[in-house]
C-alpha cells in the first residue's frame, strides 16, 4: 500500500487507520468502475479571484517527531540522561551532529538537503507549534487539525481548506480547484468545490480499453446529457476534467534547474504538482501525503526508518524547490503532521505519541531564513515545562500558521468561517 520507509513501524491504531483507509478506496474504486460518481464537481464560471499562491499541503501521518527533524541542541535539557540517552542528535560540530540553522536550532542530518532553501530565505520552521488539543489519538488528532476546530466539539465536518475554497471564487472555469494527490479525499479538504482524490494524474483517464474508448465515451456522455442535476453536471464536469489533465504531460515533463526528484511515490507526487502548476489550468490548491511517521520503535533518528523518511522529505521538498523557481513568488508550501513524540524516549528505542511539533513552510513570500520559535527561556524541554510532564509543548498555534498564509497568500480575509470560533496571532511568517 505505500512505500514509505517506516510504514510498518506505526502503532495499532495508525495500522488500523491505514488499513480501513485502503479498503474504503478499494470499494470506491470498485464503485467508479460501475458507473460516473455523483460527487465530482460541477464546472463553475465565475470572475477570477484575488489568490495570489498555489498552496501545496504536505501532511506527515503519524506524528512527525519534530525534536529529532529540526533539533533544539541549545536546550540543554535534550541531553538529560532522562530524555532521550540514545535518540538526541548531537549538537553541530560532532559527528553526526546536526547541520547548524541559527546557533539554537539544527536539521537533523538527513534533511540537510532543505538548508540550501533555508539559507535563501525562501524556507522557514516554526517549532514547538501544533493543535492546541491534548489528544494523542491519531484518528482524533487528523479531525481536529484538518477540520481546523481544535478544542471544539466535533460538529463541523469540513476541512478549514475546503471552507477556504467556498468562501473565495475559482480561478478561470473552476473546473479543478483542488487535487489531493492520494486514493481519498483528506479531512483537510472534505466538502471543497471542485475537487478530486487523483493518486497519479498522468493515469487519470476514461476506465476501460483503449481501442473501444471513443464509442463508450460517446453512449455515456449522451447518456449523462439527458439525467438531471447533480448527475447531469457530475458527468459534465467528469469528461472535461478528463480532457483537462489529459492536455499535461505529466510523464514525460521535464524539471527545471536540474532538478531530480526520487522515484519513490512521494517524490512523483511532487513532480506531477510541479507539472500541474506550471501548465496553469487552475488548481488553487494541492495536497500530499507521507506516512510512516508513527516511530514507536527502532526510530531510526541517524539509520534507519525515521532517517529514510526524512530522506524522502528533505530530497523531495529541496527538488521541488529547485524545480520551482521561476514560480517561487505565486506559491506556498505547507509541512504539518498531526502531533510531536514524546520528549523521552521508550525502551524500544522509539517515542511515543507527543504534543507539540514543528511545522515547514517555504515559498517566495515567506520570511524564511529563521526559525520561529517561542522557546521559554531557551529551556522548554526542562521538566516542568513540559507539557502533562512527558513531552513539548505548543507555544504557537498552528492555525496562527495556516491564518496567516490564508489571508496574507491566497486573499482570504474571512478567517472566521475558515477557522471557525478562533481568533489567530500572525507570526510574520509571510511578507
Amino acid at each position: 500500500m505505500s512505500d514509505d520507509p517506516a510504514v510498518g513501524q506505526g502503532c495499532k491504531e495508525f495500522q488500523e487507520w491505514t488499513r480501513r483507509r485502503f479498503l474504503k478506496h478499494s470499494g470506491a474504486t470498485a464503485a467508479a468502475l460501475i458507473s460516473l460518481p455523483a460527487w465530482l464537481p460541477r464546472v463553475v464560471r465565475a470572475a477570477d479571484h484575488t489568490s495570489t499562491d498555489t498552496l501545496v499541503v504536505v501532511f506527515l501521518r503519524g506524528g512527525m517527531d519534530g525534536l529529532s527533524s529540526v533539533v533544539p541542541y541549545g536546550d540543554p535539557n535534550l541531553y538529560s540522561p532522562n530524555l532521550r540517552p540514545n535518540l538526541a542528535v548531537l549538537p553541530p560540530g560532532n559527528v553526526d551532529g546536526a547541520v547548524d540553522l541559527d546557533g539554537f536550532f539544527g536539521l537533523a542530518p538527513a534533511l540537510a538537503p532543505l538548508l540550501p532553501a533555508y539559507q535563501s530565505g525562501q524556507l522557514a520552521i516554526i517549532h514547538a507549534t501544533g493543535s492546541p488539543d491534548p489528544t494523542r489519538s491519531h484518528f482524533d488528532a487528523f479531525s481536529f487539525m484538518e477540520y481546523g476546530t481544535p478544542l471544539q466539539p466535533l460538529t463541523l465536518f469540513t476541512g478549514w481548506l475546503a471552507r477556504h475554497l467556498d468562501v473565495v471564487p475559482p480561478v478561470g472555469n473552476g473546473l479543478l480547484r483542488g487535487i489531493a494527490l492520494s486514493d481519498l479525499i483528506p479531512k483537510t479538504l472534505a466538502g471543497a468545490p471542485a475537487t478530486l482524490p487523483i493518486r497519479d494524474p498522468a493515469v487519470f483517464g476514461f476506465p476501460g480499453r483503449f481501442q473501444t474508448e471513443a464509442e463508450r465515451r460517446a453512449v455515456l456522455e449522451t447518456a449523462y446529457t439527458a439525467a438531471n442535476d447533480p448527475l447531469a453536471g457530475a458527468a459534465e464536469s467528469t469528461f472535461a476534467t478528463i480532457d483537462l489533465l489529459e492536455t499535461i504531460d505529466f510523464q514525460n515533463y521535464a524539471p527545471s534547474g536540474g532538478a531530480v526528484y526520487p522515484s519513490n511515490t512521494f517524490g512523483q507526487s511532487l513532480r506531477s504538482t510541479a507539472a500541474l502548476i506550471k501548465a496553469e489550468v487552475g488548481v488553487e490548491v494541492v495536497m500530499v501525503e507521507l506516512g510512516g511517521w508513527d516511530t514507536h520503535n527502532q526510530q531510526g533518528v541517524l539509520a534507519g526508518g525515521m532517517a529514510s523518511l526524512m530522506d524522502v522529505l528533505g530530497s523531495t521538498l529541496a527538488a521541488f524547490h529547485l524545480d520551482m523557481q521561476n514560480q517561487m513568488n505565486n506559491l506556498t508550501v505547507l509541512v504539518m503532521s498531526e502531533f510531536g513524540r514524546r520528549a523521552d524516549e521508550n525502551g524500544s528505542l522509539g517515542t511515543d505519541h507527543g504534543h507539540g511539533n514543528c511545522m515547514f513552510v517555504m515559498g517566495g513570500h515567506i520570511a524564511g531564513g529563521q526559525v520561529i520559535a517561542d522557546w521559554t527561556s531557551n529551556e522548554l524541554l526542562h521538566p516542568d515545562l513540559l507539557h502533562e510532564g512527558d513531552s513539548l509543548a505548543v507555544t504557537i498555534e498552528y492555525r496562527d500558521i495556516v491564518a496567516e498564509i490564508v489571508q496574507n497568500r491566497l486573499g482570504n480575509t474571512d478567517l472566521a468561517t475558515v477557522f471557525p470560533n478562533y481568533t489567530p496571532t500572525f507570526r510574520g511568517i509571510t511578507m
